[in-house]
């Protein structure tokens, strides 16, 4: 039995997030989060893509390009559950697995065929850092794939944790206005590791091209600087 594989990117992602730090946990949390998805060149064929236009959603089979992490665990410490309770890896969607593949369902918003890169996906919702690698595109199909009375495991009680984000206008009004709506929704997702909770710790990540930093007591999130760059 045949037990190496090798696959390889047909894609790439492009979007606001150049680091780990400030990425939604899961997809489809912030729908005004954008991202394009640009094929390699030989995969740029737009019959390959004949019929995506006909659906709203797509799954996404990818890689966590950044996991420096060699070798696995059978158990991890998934950070909603403060960092400190151990569960199986498989019960988890830890980026610290035996292959570093990631799955997630987006809204496929329109497909732009261009002179240059070929095809491209305009997609919203995605919980990938800038140039992630796509190794796979599927349809998303709502009556096999959606299944509402699901049980949500030990997830299900920290899936609406939400922070009110507290940001000044001289603040927000400094990003370009298509960026704001989703930088508050990212803050109030709360971007911090569970364990981390120093009211007087500045934390910070990049954003759309600016550096935000914030402060956290309790449950109101304070943007303190927006710096582009």
């Amino acid at each position: 039995m045949k037990t190496d594989y090798t696959i390889r990117p047909i894609a790439y992602i492009y979007n606001d997030f150049p680091n780990k730090f400030g990425i939604p946990r899961q997809s489809g949390l912030i729908n005004s989060l954008k991202s394009m998805i640009i094929f390699e060149p030989e995969y740029r064929f737009p019959e390959a893509l004949r019929g995506l236009e006909d659906y709203t959603h797509i799954w996404l089979i990818w890689g966590f390009s950044e996991n420096m992490r060699s070798g696995w665990t059978p158990t991890v410490r998934p950070p909603r559950l403060g960092g400190n309770t151990r569960m199986g890896v498989f019960a988890t969607r830890s980026p610290f697995r035996p292959n570093t593949l990631g799955l997630s369902s987006v809204r496929l918003e329109k497909i732009e065929f261009t002179s240059e890169y070929g095809p491209i996906l305009h997609i919203a919702g995605a919980d990938l850092m800038n140039k992630t690698p796509i190794f796979d595109i599927k349809p998303y199909l709502n009556y096999v794939d959606s299944h509402p009375d699901a049980s949500d495991g030990f997830a299900g009680p920290v899936k609406n944790y939400t922070l009110d984000v507290s940001c000044p206008n001289e603040l927000l009004n400094i990003l370009p206005e298509n960026k704001r709506e989703s930088l508050l929704a990212l803050l109030a997702q709360d971007p911090r590791p569970s364990y981390q909770n120093d009211p007087k710790r500045v934390y910070g990540f990049s954003f759309a091209g600016f550096e935000i930093k914030f402060t956290v007591h309790e449950k109101k999130l304070s943007v303190i600087s927006v710096i582009p760059g």
